[in-house]
């Protein structure tokens, strides 16, 4: 796998997204460089799973440009796709198939060659830990499981970027250490990835750079240790997002 320092790996210029309810995302600029592992994090509603739905081609924005290694999503959706895996918050697949299966019928529809798309979903299966799952259809995955066949779809084609919404959620303490592995491993080997999770410390433990969304805008971006600025990356994230009102109100029926 080859990555070029010069292209970012993803350039979101302008982003604009309105629904019914107002403005989700609100002209958004973000640049993640080639070879970085990226966070995105930001409180409910702030807009990121709107932004990276956009940012990949799942959704069209109502203004602004994104570019996956200088090829853009909306211009050049075949050339801009081809290099990217993603895992999307709540992600749809053939559920009357095993895991096998979908990773043989979507690797096929993708163009790889058979012996290749059984060689990756071999490899895949094994290392997530789905392997003795050959009799268990899509649909009777747990929320884990079905994360992980996710993540294994993602990386089937070997891409160069990989955008992932929430990848640990409902994962279990052994299959994410499995999942962190793999994942360091993909950027060491000069891949990038774009990580969205609500899990302060996981960002910090696997990221080196983050931004921080509220109310559909970036916050703050920058290297890890620049952005949470000599605190911890939960406190610098109240502090850009939270509730600036220490009065918070207690519950008087659960006193004693």
């Amino acid at each position: 796998m080859s990555a070029s320092t010069d292209v970012p790996a993803l350039r979101l210029n302008g982003l604009v997204k309105r629904f019914s309810h107002g403005l989700a995302v609100d002209h958004v600029d973000l640049e993640v460089p080639g070879g970085s592992f990226f966070g995105l994090v930001g409180p409910n509603g702030a807009g990121k799973t709107t932004t990276l739905s956009m940012a990949v081609g799942l959704l069209r924005p109502d203004a602004g440009r994104a570019e996956i290694f200088g090829q853009d999503v909306w211009a050049a959706p075949e050339r801009a796709k081809a290099t990217v895996g993603v895992l999307p918050d709540g992600l749809a697949m053939p559920e009357r198939l095993t895991g096998r299966e979908v990773l043989t019928y979507l690797g096929l529809l993708r163009g790889l060659a058979e012996d290749v798309v059984t060689s990756r979903a071999e490899e895949l299966l094994a290392v997530l830990e789905l392997d003795g799952k050959d009799g268990t259809l899509v649909i009777e995955y747990s929320t884990g499981m079905r994360k992980k066949i996710g993540l294994a779809i993602a990386l089937l084609h070997a891409p160069r970027l990989l955008v992932l919404d929430e990848p640990f959620e409902a994962v279990d303490p052994v299959s994410a250490a499995s999942i962190k592995k793999i994942l360091r491993g993909f950027v060491a080997g000069g891949g990038s990835i774009v990580l969205s999770s609500h899990v302060m410390a996981l960002v910090e433990q696997l990221c080196d750079r983050v931004a921080v969304m509220d109310k559909g805008r970036v916050a703050a971006v920058g290297t890890v240790d620049e952005v949470r600025g000599g605190l911890s990356l939960e406190d610098a994230f109240v502090g850009l997002v939270g509730d600036q009102d220490d009065d918070v109100r207690e519950l008087s029926w659960l006193s004693r």
